[in-house]
């Protein structure tokens, strides 16, 4: 395993030092927060680099005893015995900093907009939508995130044909991200008859909630749209034009919302989307600049990738992408087993990005 250079460390330890102690002067108020945060960030990092060094040194002593001539008979025995423990020790805290040094997605921390659509299979891929929506709403209040749908368009039979939502929370985007790609299910739906087994589909887009720093938008390339709320069946449920489109001229991105009777708060959502949508379409296109000759298939984010089958007659979730199986599927849909897919997913992640770094 290629370790880190030692002037990388040295670079990191002498930045500890120094937030440590202009934090102990007191720093001004605009940039104690941000300092803060650093610092908070490279703890576990400075503790990895320490680990470390402490199990090299350790190791460092043992083949020193081993080289000497001088050293007695009993001694070198002991030494001896502990080459393999000293040597597993360095690779494993050696591992672990190489870990927490792998480069963070920015967007982690984000908030996130969840787009749920319902794909192949009629009535039954608009319910299993729902269901979809519904698990990941679960799991957000577990997570003490807040839920807030921007726009839907109700199956007819229940569930959602499209449903956008926007949920707020710190490292939302971090442990969702991996959801995005089409997720089939096989079960008997409640209008079969016969009992037989249904296979239908819905596509799940995950993407880090943009603020206007991370992506400019020029108004004039901006066209905007308002009419009437539409309810199901197409009737009109206000008399006022409160529902807004903004299509976006340069990429052809459109986005409705008429969630809102208020026209001002419908546009704010719409921007949001939109804005959200461009971002993700620029990190898309440089993750695929980075990656031209390989990409890892955990994170691709291709959003036509079968990436999850949900099997209700066998109880079992599996992930394709990393073959995990888990008969756990009503927890699942419950949201309480969805962290058990998700750190796996992420673990394989680590472990590409571990091996690209070889």
């Amino acid at each position: 395993m290629t370790m880190v250079p030692p002037d990388k460390l040295a670079a990191i330890l002498q930045r500890h030092d120094i937030l440590t102690a202009t934090l102990a002067e007191g720093a001004a108020p605009d940039t104690f927060v941000a300092l803060s945060r650093e610092l908070a960030e490279l703890e576990p990092v400075v503790a990895a680099i320490q680990a470390f060094e402490a199990a090299r040194r350790n190791a460092e002593e043992i083949e020193a005893l081993l080289a000497d001539p001088k050293t007695d008979p009993e001694m070198r025995a002991l030494a001896e015995e502990e080459v393999p423990a000293s040597a597993a020790a360095v690779a494993e805290t050696a591992k672990a900093l190489r870990l927490l040094l792998i480069p963070k997605d920015e967007a982690d921390e984000k908030s996130a907009i969840l787009e749920v659509r319902a794909g192949t299979g009629g009535d039954e891929a608009s319910l299993f939508a729902g269901d979809l929506f519904r698990m990941y709403s679960r799991y957000a209040d577990l997570k003490g995130w807040k839920v807030e749908i921007l726009s839907e368009s109700e199956g007819t039979m229940g569930g959602y044909k499209e449903v956008v939502a926007e949920i707020r929370g710190r490292g939302v985007f971090a442990r969702l991200k991996f959801e995005s790609g089409v997720h089939r299910v096989q079960r008997v739906p409640d209008t079969e008859a016969s009992g037989r087994i249904h296979t239908s589909a819905a596509t799940v887009a995950v993407l880090p909630e943009a603020e206007e720093v991370d992506i400019a938008i020029d108004e004039s390339d901006l066209k905007i749209d308002t009419m009437r709320a539409q309810g199901a069946g197409g009737q009109h449920v206000n008399k006022t034009e409160s529902a807004v489109r903004i299509t976006h001229l340069p990429t052809g991105l459109a986005v409705v919302v008429q969630d809102e009777r208020s026209q001002h708060r419908n546009r704010a959502k719409a921007m949001a989307v939109l804005r959200s949508r461009l971002f993700d379409m620029e990190r898309q296109q440089l993750a695929q600049t980075r990656a031209a000759d390989r990409r890892s298939q955990v994170g691709s984010g291709d959003r036509s990738e079968r990436i999850r089958t949900y099997n209700f007659p066998q109880g079992r979730v599996t992930d394709h992408r990393i073959g995990f199986t888990l008969y756990k599927l009503d927890e699942m849909m419950a949201g309480t087993a969805l962290d058990e897919v998700i750190d796996a997913l992420t673990t394989a992640h680590q472990a590409a990005l571990l091996a690209e770094g070889e």
